[in-house]
Formats: C-alpha cells, sequence, structure tokens
C-alpha cells in the first residue's frame, strides 16, 4: 500500500492573549491507502486538533501534512477550502443534517458546490445512500429517521463528494448502543471496499473491533502505535494502561 497521509514534526501552538498553549508537538505518523485508523487518548490530549489538520479545517505552527502527495500546510486558506472539497468527508458527532430536506436532498448539498449537473448530483447522492443501506430512507426527512440513520445519512453526504479519505470525530458518542453498532457496520464495509478513514473514538468496542491501527495520544504528542489487539490487551506505555483502565471502571 502507498502511502496516503505523511506528518511530519508536526506542531500546533494556540495563542491566547500573552499566553501560548502548545496543543501538539513532534507528531509523525504515516497512514497508507486503504487504512482505518483509530485516534484515542483522554480530553485534550490533541485527537481532533490532528484530525483537523489532517482535514485541511486549520493550519499547524510547524512542521509538514503531506496528502495524496501534495503539502497541504504550504496552501493558502482559498486553496485549502479548494483541496478539502475534493479530498476530505468530514463525520462529526451530530449529524448537522437540513431538517427541512430529505436525506437525498442533503446528501446532495454539499454536491451544488461542484460543477456536476443536476442529474449527475442525484445520481452520486442515491449511490453514497445505496452504501450505507437507506435507499429506502431517501425521501424522509431527519425527524423521521432515527439517530443511527441520521448519522448514516452524514456518512452518505461525505461519500458523495468521493473523498481520498474520511474523517470522523466521535461518530457514535450520540447514539445508543444499537445504533451504534449500524455505524459501526457501514463504517466496516466501507473498510473493507478500501477507503482510507481516520476516526477519533473513546469506544474501546469500536476501535477493537474496526480498526487496523490505534494510536494513543496524550499531552499533544503520540506515545503508543499499535494493532487493536495488542494495544488492547497489553498497552506498552503506562499513559495507555491509566487510559483504558479508567474506561473499564466507567
Amino acid at each position: 500500500m502507498a502511502t496516503l497521509i505523511d506528518i511530519q514534526d508536526l506542531s500546533k501552538v494556540y495563542e491566547r492573549g500573552r499566553q501560548k498553549v502548545e496543543v501538539l508537538h513532534g507528531v509523525n505518523l504515516k497512514i497508507e491507502e486503504g487504512d482505518f485508523l483509530a485516534l484515542m487518548g483522554p480530553s485534550g490530549s490533541g485527537k481532533t486538533t490532528l484530525l483537523n489538520l489532517i482535514g485541511g479545517l486549520d493550519t499547524p505552527t510547524g512542521g509538514s501534512i503531506t496528502v495524496a502527495g501534495e503539502r497541504i500546510d504550504r496552501l493558502g486558506s482559498g486553496a485549502l477550502a479548494k483541496w478539502r472539497a475534493a479530498h476530505v468527508g468530514f463525520v462529526f458527532q451530530f449529524y448537522n443534517l437540513m431538517p427541512m430536506l430529505t436525506g437525498q436532498r442533503n446528501v446532495e448539498l454539499p454536491l451544488l458546490l461542484t460543477k456536476l449537473l443536476a442529474a449527475q448530483r442525484k445520481q452520486n447522492a442515491s449511490i453514497a445512500l445505496q452504501l450505507v443501506g437507506l435507499s429506502d430512507r431517501a425521501t424522509h426527512k431527519p425527524s423521521e429517521l432515527s439517530g443511527g440513520q441520521q448519522q448514516r445519512v452524514a456518512i452518505a453526504r461525505a461519500l458523495a463528494m468521493e473523498p481520498k479519505v474520511m474523517l470522523f470525530d466521535e461518530p457514535t458518542s450520540a447514539l445508543d448502543p444499537e445504533m451504534i453498532k449500524e455505524v459501526l457496520d457501514v463504517m466496516v464495509d466501507l473498510a473493507e471496499q478500501g477507503m482510507t478513514m481516520v476516526v477519533v473514538t473513546h469506544e474501546m468496542g469500536f476501535a477493537r473491533t474496526a480498526a487496523h491501527r490505534v494510536v494513543f495520544m496524550a499531552d499533544g504528542a503520540i506515545v503508543e502505535e499499535n494493532t487493536p489487539r495488542e494495544f488492547f490487551t497489553n498497552p506498552s506505555t503506562d499513559r495507555a494502561r491509566d487510559f483504558l483502565s479508567k474506561i473499564l471502571t466507567h
């Protein structure tokens, strides 16, 4: 597999008045095409910041991010917005669906920013809904769908843009356990089809059963990277052991 995302010595510092807050420092990570990566770690460890930098929602203070051969850390805001729309699919904790639109129309919405004709937009949306198992709910509005179905519409909306990488930020944290499974099943299917995915999650079962690799972060750095089996049965760092222990006792 070829390397799709190459991150070298990445840092991110936010300035709050005279105070500087270092959120990421010295992050190095390679993600191969077709990889399914789970980003885990305690709150404030830098997971979401890293995800946003990979997706071009933010820019780093130092270091480099290369995605599909392009140094996105060198792009200006306009070029970065165009790159993001063409290469990245985002799925967030909350579905951000338009309540007055049907599932089909919600999926078509970002396609209005492309040069696709109406017929092609409709076809792309229909195919994306089929991929997440919601062809029979295309005419339903969000209020007529379960939480799991709404999240699957959000996944379809991202897929319709034909991204090179899908980024998920806590996609199951607002769902009941039975709904988590239906979203997980869709993501596993996408992984089997070769979609490159990075997901920020606290769900142990999710990371254990779906991810190819687990990257554990603490204090703005990657402190452990392993297969799910090794990470959950024999974590190599005290920070990872403490994190897993706290999850298991809640």
